[in-house]
């Protein structure tokens, strides 16, 4: 099991979301809002009048063998429009009740 939080751009909200229900991952937490400032440009998201971009989050638990497919569709998504952002990150989900 693994966990993966998909930070990304409030713009690619569709394209995450259909995402999600194609490859059938049920259950996620979503975090609206998120403010930030990428790695790679290091363009500021934060909602206020000069930096009016803002993100989103979603965390999602998913077998060991959809964490590829996911990340391979990120990147096709990030690949349509690079300035826009989104990044996925993977941990190692060891215990969960």
């Amino acid at each position: 099991m693994k966990a993966i939080m998909i930070i990304y751009n409030q713009a690619h909200t569709e394209r995450v979301e259909y995402m999600i229900d194609k490859l059938g991952i049920k259950g996620y937490s979503l975090w609206e809002n998120v403010q930030g400032r990428g790695s790679s440009s290091g363009v500021p998201h934060l909602g206020t009048h000069a930096w009016p971009e803002i993100n989103k989050s979603l965390l999602a638990m998913v077998d060991d063998e959809l964490v590829d497919r996911v990340l391979d569709l990120v990147k096709k998504i990030d690949s349509i429009n690079e300035e826009v952002g989104i990044r996925a990150f993977v941990w190692d989900i060891l215990k969960m009740v």
